[in-house]
């Protein structure tokens, strides 16, 4: 049983490195930090926003194992990368939409993913005191790129039977699944650094 795990976490990584290579960060970032795209660092993108390093979005999407004809919640969608690397998860009987605070960060996000030619997600302007977009859920995954400071409720509401969310909680990464009305919390090994999530 420990070997079948091991062997599906590494065949998860590829899935992820190979998303990660054919999606690079550097088509999603503002031009003044490009040059950087390969620094495995968080990349400030504006509006208090940042680009998360590369190492924490592989072990992220790792653990999310989102798949073919999945429908996938990112929360926190920044720049676009994340959702970018979703959708090509996903392929393309997947959808993903994309949730961003700031207006303009929407605006640039979406031309960044009509450039890169990905048509199966979108990034949409938050609505204010709402959390996600429960709007097209239930989600089969919801990867969340911010600090939440208490569980968020209403992201659990969203996500589908037999889903999974991945997001930092109090310092945390947390991957929570759901299965009827319970929902299993786990902690990744480390601690981590996110925005707030609002």
């Amino acid at each position: 049983m420990l070997g079948l795990r091991h062997q599906g976490s590494r065949h998860r990584d590829r899935l992820v490195a190979r998303a990660m290579s054919a999606v690079p960060r550097g088509d999603f970032l503002p031009p003044g930090v490009r040059h950087r795209a390969s620094v495995d660092a968080p990349l400030a993108i504006g509006h208090g926003a940042t680009s998360s390093q590369p190492s924490t979005v592989a072990t992220m999407l790792s653990a999310l194992d989102a798949r073919a004809g999945h429908r996938v919640l990112d929360v926190g969608a920044g720049s676009g990368w994340t959702t970018a690397l979703l959708a090509h998860l996903v392929g393309e009987s997947g959808r993903v939409v994309g949730v961003e605070l700031e207006p303009e960060l929407v605006d640039a996000a979406r031309d960044r993913l009509r450039a890169a030619g990905v048509g199966r997600a979108d990034v949409v302007v938050a609505r204010q005191d709402v959390l996600g977009w429960p709007d097209e859920g239930p989600y089969d995954r919801i990867l969340v790129s911010a600090m939440a400071d208490r569980w968020p409720r209403e992201l659990v509401e969203q996500l589908a039977d037999g889903g999974r969310m991945v997001l930092p909680h109090r310092g945390r990464l947390v991957v929570a699944d759901r299965r009827g009305t319970e929902v299993r919390r786990r902690e990744a090994p480390g601690w981590y650094r996110f925005v707030p999530l609002r």
